[in-house]
């Protein structure tokens, strides 16, 4: 009777275990972290590349197999500020014509909402002249 009653109790937290396990599997931060390993390729891909920009905080695209946004300032510039910059390029949008408004620049944000692009990733890093440097990268690159 005593083997039974262990035998019970060790079955319920067993099926209590896998209960859990299955449901954890659904909690929020399980697609985040599903979505960021799915990034990390991309995301070690703008590392290097911005790693690459310490020197000089240049405005220069990689020239890399993703669509990039790139965006730079002299003071400290935050990611949500740059995703802000390209985004902001909005207005500029015609969804009509799939195109910029004359002599405006909205290729930053199109690449943003490209709804194609499954994986991004971005870096950020300090500049020797004080400057930051941010860049996005996004796969497949839209815009295209």
């Amino acid at each position: 009777m005593v083997m039974f009653k262990i035998s019970l109790v060790v079955l319920c937290i067993t099926s209590l275990s896998l209960i859990t396990m299955i449901h954890a599997q659904d909690a929020p931060n399980d697609y985040v972290q599903a979505h960021n390993a799915a990034r990390a390729a991309v995301a070690a891909f703008a590392q290097n590349y911005a790693s690459q920009r310490v020197g000089d905080c240049g405005l220069v695209h990689s020239g890399g197999p993703y669509g990039e946004n790139i965006a730079m300032s002299t003071g400290d510039l935050s990611g949500t500020d740059a995703v802000k910059l390209w985004v902001d390029e909005k207005p500029f949008y015609d969804y009509g014509s799939n195109s910029c408004a004359e002599g405006k620049v909205c290729g930053h944000y199109t690449q943003v909402v490209w709804r194609n692009s499954v994986r991004i990733g971005c870096a950020k890093v300090r500049c020797g002249n004080g400057g930051t440097f941010i860049g996005c990268n996004y796969d497949p690159p839209g815009n295209v």
